[in-house]
């Protein structure tokens, strides 16, 4: 029997896997990351589930236990199918288990995978559902309603019936229709959203903020290798970036209006980035100190959260925002508070 607050403690082997491309400055990857999810947390541990439900994959983390290899070397080892070994590496990835990057090589660039995680935890009861009584309230934010950006082409913006303005021109999103879009897309800059702040100012405590969101890369048409370091700010404050492995396609998006052409982008990967007293988390992995406590949530009547893509990340791939009627989210920007009175 599981005890008050057991805590279900996942050890994958510790893995300190470093791509070292010539001449260039040695990578770490899946060093001493750890993810720490609660029960609460479903989507994320149904996928992880998902990953570590299969005896192959699970044969692939040992194997990428002290190695980086690439799928043929996968395939090879394991005596299966190419087409299964990239299978499984993609299940891997979506559950962040397992990281996989682009390296130069003699013969051109190749793709290495290797171990993103050492330790995986999942709390059974978190303290704040079981020490006080708490309320969670929810906030959804159109992604057409954004207060301010700055942002560069190639660009554009779309609503559930049409485009809104033209494509590439970045005076579409001053529209004032811009409200009804459904779906964003552009290179660099950001995009900034106001959330009311009043429930947070009147709160006795607040445990937890969640937001959630529909992403990916923005290529031409889609790509679904196309790389783009992916930032976010919570009150002006930078809280951490995550890579979008590509701008996804050739799988009909299940909410796409019928007039959207195969041709383009069709759907994203739903991402959380989650602030409580010890820090930020973006899928579970923590990627800054900031922390309830150190976050500007009640200086101004409004919270703010943007989303964009740095001039200096290593990736600039662009981002696709969706909105409920696009992509494979019934969702716009959703902002979740856990908090008592």
């Amino acid at each position: 029997m599981f005890g008050e607050h057991d805590i279900i403690l996942i050890e994958i082997i510790p893995a300190l896997i470093c791509f070292r491309p010539q001449g260039e400055r040695q990578e770490e990857i899946g060093l001493k990351n750890t993810i720490h999810l609660s029960i609460y947390d479903t989507e994320h541990i149904s996928n992880i589930a998902k990953a570590l439900s299969s005896e192959q994959r699970l044969k692939i983390l040992k194997l990428l236990d002290d190695n980086v290899l690439n799928i043929s070397e996968i395939a090879a080892r394991l005596q299966m199918p190419m087409s299964s070994a990239a299978l499984h590496i993609k299940i891997l990835e979506e559950s962040g288990l397992v990281i996989t990057q682009p390296v130069p090589g003699i013969r051109g660039s190749q793709k290495l995978s290797g171990i993103k995680v050492d330790h995986l935890s999942i709390d059974l009861k978190p303290s704040y559902h079981t020490d006080s009584p708490f309320q969670t309230a929810y906030f959804s934010m159109p992604i057409g309603n954004y207060f301010d950006f700055e942002i560069t082409p190639p660009c554009g913006i779309v609503s559930e019936s049409r485009y809104l303005g033209a494509a590439d021109d970045t005076s579409a999103f001053f529209l004032p229709e811009h409200s009804m879009a459904q779906l964003i897309w552009f290179t660099q800059g950001y995009l900034e959203y106001r959330f009311n702040n009043q429930l947070l100012k009147a709160a006795k405590t607040v445990e937890g903020i969640e937001f959630s969101f529909e992403v990916c890369s923005e290529a031409q048409g889609y790509n679904n290798e196309w790389p783009s370091d992916i930032t976010l700010w919570v009150g002006k404050r930078e809280v951490g970036t995550f890579t979008s492995e590509g701008d996804f396609g050739g799988t009909r998006g299940q909410q796409n209006p019928v007039w959207w052409s195969d041709t383009l982008t069709q759907y994203g990967i739903l991402h959380r980035l989650f602030i409580d007293h010890g820090g930020c988390y973006i899928d579970g992995i923590k990627t800054s100190r900031e922390t309830l406590d150190s976050l500007p949530f009640c200086q101004n009547n409004y919270l703010t959260f943007c989303i964009g893509i740095k001039g200096d990340a290593k990736y600039v791939g662009g981002l696709n925002l969706f909105g409920e009627h696009f992509g494979n989210y019934s969702q716009h920007i959703n902002m979740r508070v856990d908090y008592t009175q």
